[in-house]
């Protein structure tokens, strides 16, 4: 499977090539707002999420027929910036699971500041 090209179509909202790369019975879990989408579900949450967005991918294992994957996603003007990681399970070069946490980037929260413990990463 082409990650790289699986990642290019999420990012673009490419409806027309990303049923392509799941099985038809594949499901896609986000347990960080605890839904399970179909594949015709999981597009057009993707596609019709509104605005324009790029994004890389940051960290890229694969293991055989597992495939996990940290992507940093962002709005095009830059307002909005997040993380994702995807744990991907391939079945015949198809997506048969797909499951992502995704996350806000922000600063640490306040308690922490004032704990004057760790410091930013870039």
């Amino acid at each position: 499977m082409d990650i790289q090209a699986l990642w290019n179509d999420i990012i673009t909202q490419n409806r027309n090539n990303l049923s392509s790369y799941f099985n038809d019975d594949a499901v896609i879990i986000w347990p960080c707002t605890n839904e399970q989408f179909t594949v015709d579900e999981f597009i057009r949450a993707n596609c019709d999420y509104p605005g324009a967005w790029k994004g890389e991918i940051e960290k890229l294992v694969e293991m055989g027929d597992r495939i996990i994957l940290v992507g940093h996603v962002h709005s095009v003007d830059d307002l909005i910036s997040c993380h994702v990681v995807s744990f991907i399970n391939i079945k015949c070069d198809k997506i048969i699971r797909m499951e992502e946490y995704w996350s806000d980037d922000g600063d640490a929260p306040t308690w922490r500041k004032e704990m004057r413990i760790g410091r930013p990463i870039k």
